[in-house]
């Protein structure tokens, strides 16, 4: 249900945006007649069976797979662990380029793949695991080879990691209010609009976006800061890549803030949502 709700509080398109998409659309044959322009976000939610050609692209004639039918949208990969490990494998180059290219005899075809991809699963076989509601039922061995399925490369690429605990029934049957979509999607219109501005002379748009360079240039810390990078860098055996991107999520966060600065609770709280690093 929350990787659902990620598609109302992305930022709008912008035209630019769903031009390319409804391209996208119009040449995989998918696109309505009654709605010949795409103007909302896709989310795209391939069932765990689903082939190789169908998720990144192909066939005699290459049409786009999921993964760009999913383009400037979300790619939602129910219960990952039961996808084919070799599928999951070929989401590495998209997630790093944005692109995917297929080809054939024929001839080479790129088409762009720049989707968010929410994938969730169970945090072991029975699904217990660190439940305070129910005992688990698997062995540490089972544990290991249940998570193993997805690999570190592929786990290194994911901005963040989450663990989601079972709902109590009270906050279920609870009247407390909370923050509507709408009213979420315009702080993170607001947050986008600030990213814009600051990289309108990079050629970029978003955090997401910098390169190791530009990192270095947006997003300065102070000392206390690096320190605590540093300590997290040693002890959680962090890669090249999964510094980057607590730093890009650092940004973020202060974005939506509206901090210019990256603060120590903004770094702290980006390195929070690394959890599956922190599993040995």
């Amino acid at each position: 249900m929350l990787s659902q709700r990620i598609q109302t509080i992305l930022p709008d398109m912008t035209f630019e945006e769903a031009l390319e998409v409804t391209k996208i659309h119009s040449v995989s044959g998918i696109l309505s007649k009654k709605n010949p322009f795409v103007s909302t976000r896709p989310f795209r939610s391939p069932h765990h069976t689903v082939s190789r050609t169908s998720l990144v692209g192909g066939g005699r004639i290459p049409k786009p797979g999921e993964i760009s039918l999913a383009h400037f949208g979300v790619l939602f990969l129910d219960e990952l662990t039961e996808f084919n490990k070799n599928n999951i494998e070929l989401l590495r180059g998209p997630l790093e380029d944005r692109k995917i290219t297929i080809s054939r005899l024929e001839a080479s075809i790129t088409y762009p793949a720049n989707f968010m991809l929410i994938a969730s699963m169970n945090p072991c076989p029975c699904g217990y695991y660190g439940s305070k509601e129910k005992e688990c039922r698997c062995t540490p061995e089972q544990i290991k080879r249940y998570l193993q399925k997805i690999s570190g490369p592929i786990l290194d690429r994911i901005d963040m990691h989450i663990e989601v605990s079972g709902v109590p029934y009270k906050k279920l049957k609870g009247t407390e209010m909370i923050e509507t979509s709408e009213e979420v999607r315009k702080r993170v219109n607001e947050a986008r609009k600030v990213q814009i501005n600051r990289y309108k002379n990079e050629g970029v748009f978003s955090n997401s976006e910098l390169t190791p360079k530009l990192i270095t240039k947006y997003c300065s810390m102070e000392k206390a800061n690096t320190e605590l990078l540093e300590k997290s860098f040693k002890k959680l055996h962090l890669s090249a890549r999964a510094y980057s991107k607590i730093i890009k999520v650092a940004r973020t966060i202060a974005d939506l803030d509206n901090s210019k600065e990256i603060k120590t609770q903004h770094l702290a709280e980006a390195i929070q949502y690394r959890s599956l690093d922190r599993i040995e």
